[in-house]
């Protein structure tokens, strides 16, 4: 193992709310000291001066496309990005082909996972490949190692379905995470029903069709006493509702994208299918409320949903284009663009919904840094500028920010005490 000290740098841990400059010692795979000053040999040293040090960052939502769809990305691509973006842990959605609905899917994945540099874990699905009617086998996925439950890409229509998941989620003391969009008040899946669908001619995904779900979903929540989660929150009315039901004792919490915190549905005029998403970009008071669902703890985690997908498939008309956007690589620089520099949240608001909230959502051992703890670790310049190129780590670039000039970048990646990225 190597010995590594990382020297003089502004250590940003929300855990302990300490933001000041400090030296870390590595060692082990672990945390040996944090100090004003340390003196110590050590195999690497990296000089942090001038530069944030901070826990590595937690993605709870991502899609690696493996098994079965390995031409978008793989769990080996998907790790590199991830480290590239300053993430040491994620966790990845069970949509593949086949679905992780099943107890050796679950062992495959999780098998090619184990070999990666980052932590990388997986949900299984809460219906039997997305049938929406059969609940899978919660006890043996959990011993299996599966981190959770969603089936997020495909929403939950039978409240009856919903409530028996959740049952089952208190049994095992599980956390199920759902996708909330309505397929019976939705057009075109992936573009906001407003203006922007209008001037295309037909009609979008309405607000409605997500926060009917929400509501639907946040009071069977109350009521089973489940823990549930609430992905990609895109409608200001989506957060009044999560806000509303946390007021009442609900054990519930969200989360929202970079992108739905930094653009409109306006983007689809200039990027098209780059900006076509699920649940869509909306209006700018939607972005706001995001935002204010951020400042105020309505919004509790910030969340890529990675969604990786060809040229070839997104260079498409508008309607027949899949939904989607790669995200790891720049969700930090989004929410220093977006949030910190715009004063919204200062530097450890953003760092703790990005680290120590997502790791509590799913009790993983990450998101803060002590002594004897885990050496997961990102270093990153929070005032650089940088243009946003086509050369992403990525299989793919289906992304609306190339060429955008957003502000930070990552210097070192740092995961279990070694070095996974270096910029």
């Amino acid at each position: 193992m190597t010995k590594l000290l990382i020297k003089n740098g502004r250590l940003v841990n929300p855990a302990s709310n300490f933001d000041g400059i400090a030296d870390i010692l590595v060692e082990d795979g672990k945390i040996k000291e944090i100090a004003e000053n340390i003196t110590a040999e050590a195999d690497k040293v990296i000089e942090a001066g001038g530069l944030v040090v901070a826990p590595g960052l937690v993605d709870v939502h991502v899609h690696f496309r493996e098994p079965g769809q390995t031409h978008k990305e793989d769990i080996h691509t998907g790790a590199l990005s991830a480290a590239r973006g300053g993430f040491t842990t994620v966790v990845m959605m069970a949509n593949t082909n086949p679905t992780i609905s099943t107890v050796p899917v679950l062992e495959e994945v999780l098998a090619s996972a184990a070999k990666e540099d980052i932590n990388i874990k997986s949900v299984a699905t809460i219906t039997t490949n997305f049938d929406g009617k059969h609940l899978t086998d919660f006890p043996a996925l959990l011993e299996a190692g599966a981190a959770g439950f969603s089936d997020d890409g495909i929403p939950l229509s039978d409240s009856a379905m919903v409530r028996s998941a959740m049952q089952e989620a208190v049994k095992y003391d599980t956390l199920i995470s759902l996708h909330e969009e309505d397929p019976a008040l939705t057009g075109v899946l992936g573009i906001n029903d407003g203006e922007v669908s209008h001037k295309c001619g037909f009609t979008g995904a309405p607000t409605v069709s997500e926060y009917s779900m929400v509501a639907r979903d946040a009071m069977i929540a109350y009521d089973t006493k489940a823990r549930v989660h609430f992905q990609h929150m895109s409608a200001k009315e989506s957060v009044e509702v999560i806000k509303f039901v946390k007021s009442l004792g609900a054990n519930i919490t969200s989360e929202v994208t970079p992108q739905h915190f930094s653009i409109t549905e306006q983007e689809i005029l200039t990027v098209g299918t780059n900006a076509k998403l699920n649940p869509p970009l909306r209006r700018e008071e939607d972005r706001l409320a995001a935002i204010k669902g951020l400042q105020d703890g309505t919004i509790d985690v910030i969340a890529t949903d990675h969604a990786p997908h060809t040229h070839e498939e997104k260079d498409q008309e508008l309607t027949k284009a899949p939904s989607g956007m790669t995200g790891l690589e720049t969700s930090l620089q989004l929410g220093l663009t977006h949030l910190v520099d715009e004063e919204y949240l200062t530097l450890s608001q953003l760092l703790e919904k990005m680290t120590l909230n997502p790791a509590n959502l799913y009790g993983l051992d990450a998101g803060y840094l002590t002594e004897g703890g885990p050496a997961d670790i990102v270093i990153f310049d929070d005032k650089k500028k940088v243009v946003i190129e086509n050369d992403f780590a990525s299989k793919a670039n289906n992304t609306p920010f190339i060429n955008q000039e957003l502000t930070g970048k990552v210097m070192y990646t740092i995961c279990d005490g070694n070095v996974v990225y270096e910029g």
